[in-house]
């Protein structure tokens, strides 16, 4: 005697329908997406952190400013200055100049990364007074480091702690030799991250300084690789010169047999 619950269920097999295939337009966008995608969300989590770091900007700066961070650290952070000053930045363009003939055409555009981040921040700083953490005595919370708005020069270098310069300079300068060495893009964040402890520990920046100033330098240097007529010019400029990115530093023998060099993609 069978139980119905024994009883065989009969499958439904449903008629073969029109295989859909993504639209030109979707697998354009997928592309868009997958080649500039990951610019924005590291410009985010950089803007997210920064606001987050508002809530330690005052006692990390504290402890910084009263001599606490042991002095072989302070002795490393302070050796990696330079790589964030302008004075770093011309040296390293001088020195892809005289050692890397095949990317010299690149210099330009490294030079316009970086300066163009750091004039960026030092723009913003005329907008806003933030004292320098050697220079707040501590007694308030974080917005009493804010002192007004729109104060253009007359705020002096210790009311210009908001963004870092430094920072985005260092930042518009890793985009940019990353661009021309992705070999070392390890290397360069390294330095960046030590330039960031410097501005820390020196007490001449806060915490969301200093991230406020990683994801500015990083949009601007950006946008001057991928986007708007400088950009396309110096698509042009460096494509004219057969601009070797990415290859190995002895790259001549990459070079076709009519002598010219062909670009890296």
């Amino acid at each position: 005697m069978s139980n119905s619950g024994d009883r065989a269920v009969p499958s439904t097999v449903l008629p073969p329908g029109p295989l859909l295939l993504p639209s030109a337009e979707s697998l354009s966008a997928l592309a868009r997406w997958l080649r500039y995608g990951r610019e924005v969300p590291l410009s985010v989590v950089l803007l997210t952190a920064a606001t987050v770091a508002l809530v330690v900007d005052c006692p990390l700066a504290q402890w910084c400013v009263r001599g606490s961070c042991p002095e072989p650290l302070r002795d490393l952070f302070r050796i990696a200055e330079p790589f964030g000053h302008g004075l770093g930045v011309l040296l390293i363009a001088l020195a892809i100049h005289q050692l890397d003939p095949l990317r010299r055409r690149g210099i330009p555009r490294l030079l316009v990364c970086a300066f163009g981040a750091g004039l960026s921040a030092n723009v913003i700083k005329l907008l806003v007074v933030r004292m320098r953490p050697k220079h707040f005595d501590f007694q308030g919370d974080v917005w009493a480091t804010v002192g007004g708005w729109f104060p253009g020069a007359s705020a002096g270098s210790m009311g210009q702690s908001f963004p870092s310069a430094h920072m985005a300079t260092a930042v518009g300068l890793v985009v940019a030799l990353t661009w021309l060495y992705p070999a070392g893009r390890r290397y360069f964040v390294a330095l960046a991250v030590l330039i960031a402890c410097q501005r820390i520990e020196t007490g001449a920046h806060f915490l969301s300084d200093v991230l406020f100033g990683a994801a500015l330098g990083y949009v601007v240097a950006r946008i001057f690789l991928t986007r708007g007529l400088l950009a396309a010019f110096l698509d042009i400029w460096e494509a004219k010169g057969g601009l070797l990115r990415g290859q190995p530093l002895f790259a001549g023998s990459r070079l076709s047999s009519s002598g010219s060099r062909h670009p890296s993609q």
